[in-house]
């Protein structure tokens, strides 16, 4: 269902072409030709505005053809509040369908759902200072639309962007399309209820990863869930699962440097090729001002399956439960969860569940 091509491959027919700021279209030829103080074809339009409110067309391509890399970054320092990776949402469409395959938040679907942190993963990639970057193939056959919608309170005064892909590619019917899904659950979906990866798609399709930006609102230790697939004709009991979050992750022992107390362990962050804990930010309230309302803790981490898809011919289910651990055993918790899931299917896009609004996008 992924299409990762040998690099000494020849691929007669098929041309490289990337679009930005200096070539809106990707047209051959038609790269570095505004001008800028230093002259005509000296870097002279390295980026677009987008109001807010407004929604910035990327890329729009006829097909057949893959997009190879994406990379985009937003100032720093944006007016109208933190959230603004959370306002911008990314969208892409494949064949000329009205409905999004892809629906992140920007931020989370780079792995940056509570703000700029670095990643150094194989197909995502967040270098200093905010330089985001996907590596998923997005192959299409009639055509792909990207798109960048704000709901920031304020302008974007600037946006630097470039999508590299090719043409001309011969896609095969086992070259899936790409797609990834966010979904939020708060603090109000009662005990005992497992978060939402993933639900309602259809196969033949490929899982190939996942990203989870998880606000701790209950004290002890929060990452006890297991991730649970359930594949094809699964109903009550799911046929692959994890035995805890981090775990999943890849890391152990709750991202904790050693086992005990005495001195007291301390959380690693790490951030490899196919697994990640990037962010951890936690409550520290000791010079807080009387009128801020300290953060509770904040957790990011990833799983690509790129390397171990999850294959399913019919339909597929992810959830993660939320279960804690302290002294006395296990409990199960409340949290703030917002998940993004990456899988290629064999359609675009015929359903999707409605994005929530900015507001209602922020973490805690």
């Amino acid at each position: 269902m992924i299409m990762f091509d040998s690099w000494s491959r020849l691929n007669p027919g098929v041309r490289s072409r990337s679009i930005n700021a200096e070539n809106p279209t990707g047209a051959p030829g038609q790269a570095a030709r505004a001008a800028s103080p230093l002259g005509p074809g000296r870097k002279g339009s390295a980026f677009r505005p987008l109001p807010a409110g407004d929604t910035l067309t990327l890329a729009e391509i006829d097909g057949p053809g893959v997009i190879r890399h994406i990379w985009i970054t937003v100032p720093d320092r944006t007016p109208g509040g933190p959230f603004v990776l959370r306002d911008l949402v990314l969208r892409g469409y494949w064949d000329g369908s009205d409905l999004p395959s892809v629906e992140v938040p920007l931020g989370d679907f780079f792995c940056n759902g509570f703000g700029r942190c670095l990643v150094t993963s194989a197909p995502i990639v967040v270098a200093p200072t905010g330089g985001m970057n996907c590596y998923f193939p997005m192959p299409f056959r009639a055509g792909a639309r990207l798109t960048l919608t704000s709901e920031h309170p304020a302008d974007i005064a600037s946006v630097y962007y470039q999508v590299d892909y090719t043409v001309g590619d011969r896609l095969g019917e086992d070259v899936g399309y790409f797609h990834a899904r966010w979904h939020r659950s708060d603090a109000d979906t009662g005990l005992g209820v497992d978060h939402v990866i993933l639900d309602d798609v259809t196969g033949p399709g490929s899982y190939l990863g996942t990203y989870l930006a998880l606000t701790a609102l209950q004290r002890y230790w929060w990452g006890e869930g297991e991730v649970k697939f359930y594949v094809d004709d699964d109903t009550d009991h799911p046929t692959l699962c994890s035995t805890g979050l981090e775990d999943y992750a890849g890391g152990a022992w709750a991202f904790q440097d050693h086992l005990g107390t005495d001195p007291a362990p301390q959380v690693i962050n790490f951030s490899a090729p196919y697994i990640g804990y990037p962010h951890y930010a936690g409550n520290d309230d000791s010079h807080a001002s009387p009128f801020v309302t300290p953060m509770p803790p904040s957790h990011g981490l990833y799983r690509w399956h790129v390397p171990d898809p999850v294959y399913f011919d019919s339909r597929l289910r992810v959830t993660v439960q939320q279960i804690g651990a302290w002294d006395h055993g296990l409990f199960e918790r409340q949290d703030d969860i917002a998940s993004t899931a990456y899988w290629y299917q064999a359609r675009p896009a015929t359903s999707a569940p409605a994005l929530p609004d900015a507001a209602l996008r922020r973490p805690r």
